[in-house]
C-alpha cells in the first residue's frame, strides 16, 4: 500500500544569507515510520527524480500491546 503526501518546498530567506530550503514531514507519515523530532537523518540521491531518506539510527521498537 503506497500513500502519497503532496507538499511544497519552503524557502527561508534571511538578510545577507543564502536561501535555505525546508521539507516538512506530514504527521501521519512521521508517525507511520516512528520519526521523532530532533532525529538525525540524511538524504540519499538516487537520481534527479528520487531521494531516499536514510535514518542514522533506528529507534527501538516498542510494542503497544502485550502478546499473549
Amino acid at each position: 500500500m503506497q500513500t502519497k503526501y503532496p507538499l511544497k518546498i519552503q524557502a527561508i530567506r534571511s538578510k545577507n544569507q543564502q536561501a535555505r530550503l525546508y521539507v516538512y514531514f506530514p504527521l501521519p507519515l512521521a508517525a507511520a515510520i516512528g520519526l521523532e523530532a530532533g532525529e538525525e537523518v540524511q538524504w540519499e540521491l538516487l537520481d534527479r527524480g528520487e531521494l531516499h531518506l536514510v535514518r542514522n539510527q533506528l529507534p527501538q521498537v516498542q510494542a503497544t500491546q502485550r502478546a499473549t
